[in-house]
């Protein structure tokens, strides 16, 4: 039987790939040939099968909660079936679909006229009896959790309350999915949920929300029904950007500090494994010029981290005072570092920088014949001479010693220190899963590995908490299945996975249904893990990746030692929600 399994969910992310991941591993053991078409944002296809495998299929499922073009399978035996039902009973799919498929026509292969993308009419109006057009635009430091959980949450919100919706995902690749000029002329409202700053210049006019994703993907059906009764219209992207305007959450510090954090991160990444690549060869062995580890190091520990602190300035800048504040910023940033002022340095530097920048764009008058000079020459004068002259004597050697202190201390930590700070490290990770006490832990982890090539303990600990109430999670939903509705252990078996990933979020669903259970049990567990993480001194050169950073060679100092302290935590927070867990209810299996 030659198989083809088609999925798609709203955003094309995890639900779509596990349920042809379930479907392909049960047809595998019928000894059935199997050839996946997993759908992307919008239901597209991203790498469609070639046309002698559709030709020769003997059947096709589509296992869609999304729409989705079918017309590569017109004339083919088709059988669909709710993803849902892929995920949690995929042998029964594969029994059911040979004698229940259907042969596609050209009408059945199109997407129904009330799910497809929204299209604006020719006057970029709503047809009378038409339901109302929201676009969104969903964003997170890192882009790969919250991001596309919100996005999922907005739409299905979205469908059950009969509006039309599009949304554009912000995520660690750049924009899927983008919104056209036609939808954001037609749109009703436009929902910002974003935890870091994005552009809103091509929004000049429209009614705006903003939000942060955490509040879209807990609460999307409230965060839909108030940005279209409360949403204000913003003159462009300069006002929103002062004011922060249109929206229940306005854009602060921490927001600019996230999106600092955010650009930032790629380049740790990078830096962090070329320099365990350059491990590879001996731990000592970049010190022979002209070596493929030299040129590693070089690479990632010369270049990659040397250029962490003025991103992280320059971007912070760029959020407070738009592209004016990129320069100075970075000037900043990079002072930062060459006096020995660190991560913290470089916070401080883009502030000065931004909100220097935005002073002299807000409150300096200029006569009109050289106003058009204020944004390439005037500010970046003024705003990188006020923020390097003040990194150079007033903030640069103060903070340099905080620093220097800090390190010195984290070098001779005792060892009750070291397994009192992994503790409240591995707390905070896991008190929020990705709110604002999660990411103050993880950019406290992301700057100390900044100021060391041979990696940070904090960073392992902080990783390692932040993996196991995911894990935890799906280890629950496992030993006390009874516990569970089998919405939740589809949750639990997507939490699981994810939590290998580091992607703490996982357990978002969880937490909401359940928070006073499940919050102090997760604590406790990353409170474990990160106190044992930090006893065992494991050292980490990366900032992300969970437990696939395991497999480049010296990334991580200790690997067995730290899959201990992951798995100890892991079975605490599994064993520990079996047990206090009250009984079957509910979950949305957002994961």
């Amino acid at each position: 039987m030659n198989l083809i399994i088609v999925t798609a969910c709203p955003q094309g992310v995890a639900t779509g790939f596990l349920g042809a991941r379930a479907l392909e591993r049960a047809a595998q053991r019928l000894g059935w040939t199997v050839t996946t078409d997993i759908r992307g944002p919008g239901g597209r296809p991203v790498t469609p099968p070639p046309e002698a495998i559709v030709s020769e299929a003997d059947l096709v499922i589509a296992a869609l909660n999304a729409p989705a073009e079918l017309t590569a399978y017109v004339g083919k035996p088709v059988y669909r079936v709710p993803l849902a039902e892929a995920l949690s009973q995929p042998d029964a799919v594969l029994a059911e679909a040979p004698s229940a498929a259907q042969a596609l026509t050209e009408d059945a292969a199109r997407p129904a006229p009330g799910r497809e993308p929204a299209a604006a009419s020719d006057n970029g109006t709503r047809q009378p009896g038409e339901q109302p057009l929201v676009v969104a635009v969903t964003a997170c430091p890192t882009g790969v959790a919250h991001t596309f959980m919100a996005a999922e949450a907005l739409v299905g919100a979205a469908e059950a309350a009969g509006y039309r919706i599009r949304v554009e995902t912000q995520g660690s690749v750049g924009a899927q999915d983008p919104l056209t000029e036609a939808e954001i002329r037609e749109a009703e409202v436009v929902i910002l949920a974003c935890d870091i700053e994005v552009d809103p210049s091509r929004f000049a006019g429209k009614r705006l929300w903003r939000t942060s994703t955490g509040t879209a993907l807990k609460a999307p059906a409230q965060t839909l029904e108030r940005a279209l009764n409360e949403a204000t219209a913003e003159a462009g992207a300069s006002a929103a950007k002062a004011t922060g305007s249109g929206g229940s959450e306005r854009k602060g510090p921490y927001n600019h500090l996230l999106t600092g954090v955010s650009f930032m991160l790629p380049m740790v990444v990078a830096g962090g494994l070329l320099i365990a690549l350059s491990f590879v060869f001996g731990i000592e062995a970049f010190k022979q010029e002209g070596t493929l580890a030299a040129a590693l190091m070089q690479i990632g520990g010369g270049t990659a981290f040397k250029l962490m602190i003025p991103l992280l300035a320059g971007y912070i800048a760029w959020s407070i005072a738009d592209r004016p504040g990129l320069a100075p910023g970075m000037i900043g940033g990079y002072l930062a570092g060459t006096l020995g002022a660190g991560f913290l340095g470089g916070i401080a530097a883009g502030f000065l920088a931004g909100y220097t920048a935005r002073a002299v764009s807000r409150h300096l008058p200029l006569p009109e014949s050289v106003e058009a000079l204020k944004p390439i020459l005037i500010i970046p004068l003024v705003a990188s001479l006020v923020t390097g002259l003040g990194m150079i004597y007033v903030i640069g050697g103060p903070v340099a010693s905080i620093m220097t202190g800090l390190t010195h201390w984290l070098e001779n930590l005792g060892t009750t220190n070291a397994l009192l700070l992994g503790a409240i490290l591995g707390a905070m990770m896991c008190f929020d899963l990705g709110g604002p006490v999660n990411k103050a832990a993880y950019t406290f982890g992301v700057g100390l590995l900044s100021e060391s090539s041979g990696g940070s303990a904090p960073m392992a600990a902080v990783m390692a908490a932040g993996m196991v109430p995911a894990i935890g999670m799906g280890l629950a939903s496992f030993i006390a299945r009874q516990k569970f509705a089998e919405a939740e252990r589809q949750a639990g078996r997507a939490s699981f996975v994810l939590g290998l990933c580091f992607i703490s979020e996982g357990a978002i669903p969880f937490m909401a249904k359940d928070p006073l259970r499940v919050i102090p049990v997760c604590m406790v567990g990353g409170a474990l893990t990160g106190a044992l993480s930090m006893l065992f001194q494991v050292k980490l050169l990366a900032p992300h990746g969970g437990l696939f950073v395991l497999a480049i060679p010296n990334a991580v100092s200790a690997v067995l030692p730290y899959l201990l302290a992951i798995a100890a935590g892991s079975v605490v927070i599994g064993v520990g929600y079996a047990l206090i867990k009250a009984g079957q209810a509910d979950v949305a299996a957002t994961a």
